[in-house]
């Protein structure tokens, strides 16, 4: 099993395309970090200097002075609660003039980035690449008619079956996990060089998020192989997995079905370790009964209960397959 995996591993390698999709993994990834350093850089220690000074000269002024003063004397008319609260200093916060009201940049928050930023982004870009470098592995041979001649050497079908899924999941998921862990890395590098508070155990937060990601490119691109092993075609393995993913979400919405099935929301929740959703509920008083949208959980566990049994059927499905049909 050793040599086959050897021998799988150096073919997959050798494709092109493949090694395309690979050098894009790096690639893409590696400017989406560049483009996120470069929006969230701060602004200028000369422009900033201005912008404080306008807002302490701002702050001096009669009128932000009688704000403040109203804010401290009512401080209930203005949100803040003079039991839990410093009322001088939030009002002051909340009343006087900033340095941000007249010079604004995005600050790069690691909290942000992993849960809708460019963090999340990635993850989704790679786990994309992957589908399509497992399809297009599985289809080549199907199209060049090599399976044939590998099945002379090796006849055992669920070995070669076997030996080609673990290299497309163990590539996809370390390339992934590298990418990912750099990525965060990096971004952690460069906020702590501008002086940014990072709350302890955040950066292991990212990076745990990125291998969770790392665990869903390499599904992916498990995925995308068994799909197209079974259908002998990288066209209907990719429109049917790009179908699902695409517009899964809407098909629920429109038969009525809860949000918790599309499989988009259960892989965010991998990656994010939980997500939430909106889903429509009975609600109404006296009888007068209606629906209203509340907002649910969606927890890791019940998602990997929805996903691995959807992806072990399709890999028995395919194992089935190539093992039964004739491939000549």
């Amino acid at each position: 099993m050793t040599r086959l995996l050897r021998v799988e591993l150096a073919r997959f390698v050798a494709r092109r395309a493949v090694l395309v999709l690979l050098g894009l993994a790096i690639l893409i990834p590696g400017v989406i970090g560049v483009a996120t350093v470069i929006n969230t850089e701060p602004p200028p220690a000369d422009k900033l200097a201005r912008a404080e000074a306008r807002a302490e000269r701002e702050a001096e002024k009669p009128r932000s002075q009688r704000q403040l003063q109203r804010c401290i004397d009512t401080p209930e008319e203005w949100g803040v609660n003079p039991e839990i609260d410093d009322v001088e200093d939030v009002c002051a916060e909340q009343v006087l003039p900033r340095a941000d009201w007249y010079v604004y940049w995005d600050e790069l928050a690691l909290e942000e980035e992993r849960e809708e930023g460019s963090g999340f982004v990635v993850v989704l870009v790679l786990a994309v690449l992957m589908l399509i470098a497992g399809t297009t592995f599985a289809g080549h041979d199907w199209a060049s008619g090599s399976v044939s001649n590998q099945l002379l050497f090796e006849p055992r079908r669920v070995r070669v079956w076997t030996a080609k899924a673990v290299v497309v999941t163990a590539v996809a998921g370390a390339l992934t996990a590298a990418v990912v862990t750099a990525y965060w890395l990096l971004l952690a590098a460069v906020v702590r060089s501008r002086d940014i508070a990072v709350p302890d155990g955040l950066l292991l937060d990212c990076l745990q998020s990125g291998w969770r990601g790392a665990g869903v490119a390499a599904a992916a691109g498990l995925a995308g192989y068994a799909l197209t092993m079974l259908f002998r075609s990288t066209v209907a393995a990719l429109g049917i997995l790009l179908a699902v993913c695409v517009t899964g979400g809407v098909v629920l919405a429109v038969i009525g079905i809860d949000s918790v099935w599309n499989p988009g929301l259960n892989l965010a929740a991998i990656i994010l370790d939980g997500t939430t959703y909106w889903a429509e509920v009975p609600c109404g008083t006296q009888g007068d009964v209606g629906m209203c949208e509340v907002e649910k959980e969606l927890r890791i566990g019940r998602a990997l209960a929805f996903v691995v049994p959807v992806l072990a059927a399709a890999c028995a499905a395919s194992l089935a397959s190539f093992w039964r049909r004739d491939v000549g």
